[in-house]
């Protein structure tokens, strides 16, 4: 039975009620009174259900779309203005023993160069990172509890967090590791972790147990139950999502929500961040041979309708996307993207040899950091390096109340910008520091608190003149 409040799986992931919220939708998706009336509801940006949700995602009639995506693309701007906040991944280990059909890193796969990196190799790989402009990573590993141990990973969070390279530094680092217990979850959060993210990958347990035919990720309610054991030590800023492409969209789409739902029936807090990957060739992986791909257009309405129904969590996309349709859904709710990526284990310090090849999926967007940030630029967003709100103590429930209300533009805003400054001093070639010159200036304008105008002015100052770095609100 499905209960939003309860700590198992199959209650607040219900089967059940995903098919009667489905048929629902399939119902209703030509009833443009709720259709009409849902879009209102929404524009009051206190969010939907999953079956309200579901509904719009449903819709086919064009004029009511067109509504749907202009209601996402202001409630983006009502909560993170022009902000793109900025990371990379860092791959340290593609060492696995699970079986997952989709996924190069499958123990089955003999010919994958395997790789961990040891703590001077990252110490390398976080020194090019940091040449390129970074200030916050997402660390990714496959799971095998021989090579890629908790030691192993707080060793390299301690390392990660030690290197200061001229004015270079990782400010904040999220791990994307293997579902663990509470007392691996609380070792995380005391090495310093922001947002602890974990793909479903599906929500459809009878494809999941498929898709996953062996290894401890089989265990479809041990997975799915990993935020619950994330925030019970301590985590309470976490990031889920699945891969489109593994199941029918819409029934992942559904899944997803009540997922975010049941966080924050919960714990009181929804998830940090929402990511939503498709489905990518990799080296023994052929996406075309999964049935379940959506088109672009199909995935555009995924985001928009992800953006109307949770307003208040980031949104993130990555380099599995090309510059055109990373482009279109930065307008309708994508609020952190990637850039300069490499899905290998390494590879920034130095290219992979073509024999050694580790890469988790082909990479569509290849831009460097700094064409990334220009680009950014020039359709008049902020590349933002901001790491303030989890080293201020903003996160769970006390950010979540500051974005609801709000108040996280004051402090979000300045922020970027003197990240941004940062960036332009430091990494940036100089077409790339004379648009975000003229950037800055236009939007120091827009900190509506004369003081705090003042301050930001003044730490730019600071930053230019000084080579002070850090400044933050």
């Amino acid at each position: 039975m499905y209960d939003v409040n309860s700590k198992h799986a199959d209650d607040f992931i219900n089967h059940e009620e995903i098919l009667d919220t489905l048929a629902y939708a399939d119902e209703n998706k030509n009833n443009l009174e709720l259709i009409a009336s849902l879009i209102e509801k929404a524009g009051k940006r206190k969010g939907l259900s999953h079956r309200e949700a579901s509904v719009l995602l449903a819709c086919d009639d064009e004029a009511m779309n067109q509504k749907i995506f202009k209601l996402a693309e202001q409630i983006k701007k009502d909560f993170y203005g022009n902000r793109i906040v900025m990371f990379a991944p860092l791959y340290l280990s593609n060492y696995c023993i699970n079986g997952c059909t989709y996924c190069p890193y499958h123990m089955k796969n003999k010919h994958i160069a395997r790789k961990q990196l040891s703590q001077e190799e990252i110490r390398r790989e976080v020194i090019a990172l940091q040449d390129m402009g970074h200030k916050r990573l997402a660390l990714e590993a496959g799971e095998d509890p021989v090579h890629n141990t908790m030691e192993y990973y707080l060793d390299s969070i301690n390392t990660i967090y030690s290197i200061k390279h001229k004015n270079g530094a990782i400010r904040r680092v999220n791990i994307n590791i293997a579902a663990t217990t509470v007392d691996n979850y609380r070792l995380l959060k005391e090495a310093g972790i922001g947002t602890y993210i974990l793909f479903q990958e599906t929500y459809h347990k009878e494809s999941y147990l498929k898709l996953h035919p062996t290894g401890p990720k089989h265990d479809y309610d041990y997975h799915t139950e990993a935020m619950d054991r994330a925030m019970e030590g301590g985590i309470d800023d976490v990031g889920v999502g699945v891969l489109f492409g593994l199941d029918k969209y819409r029934y992942e789409f559904a899944g997803l929500l009540m997922h975010a739902e049941h966080l924050e029936a919960a714990f009181g807090v929804g998830p940090h961040t929402i990511s939503v990957p498709r489905l990518r060739n990799a080296d023994d992986i052929d996406a075309s041979s999964f049935t379940n791909g959506i088109d672009d257009d199909t995935f555009a309405k995924i985001v928009a309708c992800i953006r109307i129904a949770v307003p208040y969590t980031g949104m993130i996309i990555s380099t599995r996307e090309s510059q055109k349709t990373r482009e279109r859904v930065l307008h309708l709710g994508i609020s952190q993207i990637s850039g300069g990526s490499r899905t290998s284990v390494g590879g920034y310090c130095e290219p992979e040899p073509d024999d050694e090849k580790s890469e988790q999926f082909d990479v569509i967007d290849n831009r460097t950091l700094d064409e990334v940030v220009r680009w950014l630029m020039e359709m008049e967003y902020i590349p933002s390096f901001c790491t303030a709100c989890y080293r201020e103590g903003r996160t769970g429930d006390r950010f979540m109340s500051l974005c609801k209300s709000g108040q996280i533009q004051n402090c979000c805003h300045p922020n970027a910008l003197m990240t941004l400054e940062e960036y332009l001093m430091d990494y940036a070639s100089p077409e790339t520091k004379a648009l975000g010159d003229k950037l800055i200036d236009k939007e120091i304008l827009n900190v509506p608190n004369e003081k705090a105008r003042a301050v930001v002015m003044e730490n730019l100052r600071l930053i230019r003149e000084n080579n002070r770095r850090d400044f933050r609100f």
